[in-house]
Formats: structure tokens, C-alpha cells, sequence
């Protein structure tokens, strides 16, 4: 979602933070990359699993060089880190699945636009949260980001609504029992309407040039999405079907 909003209104220090923290979650990543399962079930082992973490350590590798170009306001090169961290986590994401024999399938592009459209909302919704906590740091600062990237996550709300409405329609009759059902109303209550909700807030808060209280209902918006996403994960476990 960086890459989205307007960067030349924000200052250089908010960017040099999201560079730190997408190296920390990328080093996460890498560290349980052989401990997560493919959509099918199966663990990656081998070949595309070494694929996989070359990729995320790029990622991580970029994110230290973009750290270092937003502390010194290097905004081109702090861009390119950003297009270059995006690139490779995009990699590791189709190697950690297999590769593009994965990708070409309809089961798994339908897993990977899952992935696409899960990765919006979780970004929208965290890094919207943050420019929210930044603007205590420079207060001066235009809100008109904090708008354009409100209105990215209520669009990123939008497609992972369609794409859990079309995996609903393909797993709905395999749903049996109270606790699938409850994982299924978590998915859709705290996942996706409760998001759209508080983007909806924070967008009319945001007329008022509030960004505090904006902030706060992002922060709501945070915890709904990921309630949401860890329930949807919990299903497609089961189900093998992204919801």
C-alpha cells in the first residue's frame, strides 16, 4: 500500500519505519517458510522452498537499503526499495507455493488472487493505522494520504468480498458442524463488514480533519482484519478452498 499513496506529502521518517518493519516480518517469514503447508496440503520442501527464502532475504536486503535511503530523504532511491521489496516478496510468495506451474492453475490463481487480495486489506488497514500515529509525529502534515489510503482499503475491502464471496459459493456445501459455522461468520462479520464499516468512519471522520479519531477507528479496523483473516485461514485449512 506504500507504493499507492502519495508519497511526496509524507514525510521521509514514516517510510523509513515501514522499511524496518517489513524487514522484521520478511525475517519472519523466512524463519517459518518450511513450516507452512501449500494449498493443497502439502509441506515445500527442496528446490522452490530454498526459491522462496532467496527471495524474501532480497526482500529483507531491500528493505535495509530503503531504510537507509528514507533516512536521508533519498525519496527515488526509497522507491525503488519499495518496488524492489514488493518484487521480491511477490517471488517468494510463487515459489513458496511451487512456482508458476502453481500460478497457472485455476486452483491456485484463485489461491494467489486470495493471497493478493488478503495482503491488500492487512496492509491497507495496518499501514493506514501507522499514517494515522504519524501525523502526532508531524502534525503539519497534509491529510490528504491519510484519505487517498483510506479509500484504497475500502477498495481492497471490495475485492477480498468478491473473491471470499465466489470461495463461499465453491466450499458452502462443504460447511458441516457449529464450529466451521462460526469460523464462517467471524470471516464475514469481523473480516469484511465490520473493515468496511470503519473505512466507511474513517472517511467521513476525515472530513472533519480529525486524524486522531480516525486513527483510532483504524486501529479497530486492524483487529477486525485480522480476526477475519485467521478465521478465513482456519476454514481454507480445512476446506482447501480460500474464503
Amino acid at each position: 500500500m506504500w507504493c499507492l499513496i502519495p508519497r511526496a506529502q509524507v514525510t521521509a521518517g514514516f517510510f523509513r519505519i515501514q522499511m524496518l518493519i517489513a524487514m522484521g516480518l520478511t525475517v519472519l517469514a523466512i524463519l517459518t517458510m518450511g513450516q507452512l503447508s501449500s494449498p493443497s496440503g502439502e509441506r515445500l520442501t527442496g528446490q522452490m522452498l530454498f526459491f522462496a527464502r532467496v527471495a524474501a532475504g532480497i526482500g529483507v536486503a531491500f528493505g535495509y537499503v530503503g531504510s537507509i535511503a528514507w533516512m536521508l530523504d533519498r525519496r527515488r532511491l526509497g522507491t525503488i526499495a519499495m518496488v524492489g521489496i514488493f518484487a521480491a516478496t511477490l517471488t517468494s510468495l510463487i515459489c513458496s507455493r511451487g512456482g508458476l506451474a502453481w500460478l497457472t492453475s485455476p486452483g491456485g490463481a484463485f489461491h494467489f488472487l486470495s493471497n493478493m487480495t488478503t495482503a491488500s486489506v492487512l496492509g491497507g488497514a495496518v499501514t493506514g493505522m501507522l499514517l494515522g500515529h504519524w501525523y502526532l509525529t508531524a502534525p503539519t502534515m497534509s491529510i490528504e494520504p491519510l484519505k487517498t489510503l483510506c479509500w484504497y482499503f475500502t477498495l481492497a475491502i471490495v475485492l477480498r468480498l468478491v473473491v471470499s464471496a465466489i470461495g463461499a459459493m465453491i466450499a458452502g456445501h462443504n460447511l458441516h458442524g457449529g464450529v466451521q459455522w462460526t469460523w464462517f461468520a467471524l470471516r464475514w462479520l469481523a473480516g469484511i463488514l465490520g473493515p468496511m464499516v470503519v473505512s466507511i468512519m474513517a472517511i467521513r471522520i476525515l472530513k472533519y480533519r480529525n486524524t486522531q479519531a480516525a486513527t483510532g477507528v483504524l486501529f479497530a479496523g486492524v483487529i477486525l482484519s485480522f480476526i477475519g483473516e485467521m478465521s478465513a485461514s482456519l476454514l481454507s485449512a480445512e476446506l482447501r478452498v480460500p474464503l
